[in-house]
């Protein structure tokens, strides 16, 4: 099943006070980018993130779901009505990241 523009757009909205919020879609689900860092993705209108040591610190209850067959274990965000957490949850995905790789 594929992510809904609705939801992506709710996501996004829930995010907009954060700086360099940006997506693209893939494959009928929407890859999340922070700072032009992956972050995570929009996965059967599932709000997937990486599982970066300081996300699971904030949220250690939460559960690991695959974002499609053959992936690796993401972070299951539920709250995503909670929008000052959301946010606070993405800023520590997008903090716990390396820098993009420069490319060539």
């Amino acid at each position: 099943m594929a992510s809904s523009k609705e939801y992506l757009e709710f996501v996004l909205d829930q995010l907009s006070d954060l700086k360099e919020i940006s997506y693209r879609p893939m494959m009928g689900e929407y890859i999340l980018y922070c700072r032009g860092k992956v972050i995570g993705g929009i996965y059967d209108d599932r709000l997937l993130l990486k599982p970066v040591k300081s996300a699971l610190e904030m949220v250690p209850e939460a559960r690991m779901e695959l974002p499609y067959d053959g992936a690796k274990e993401m972070l299951l965000v539920e709250d995503v009505d909670n929008r000052e957490f959301l946010q606070k949850l993405v800023e520590a995905v997008c903090s716990g990241l390396p820098e993009p790789k420069k490319k060539a």
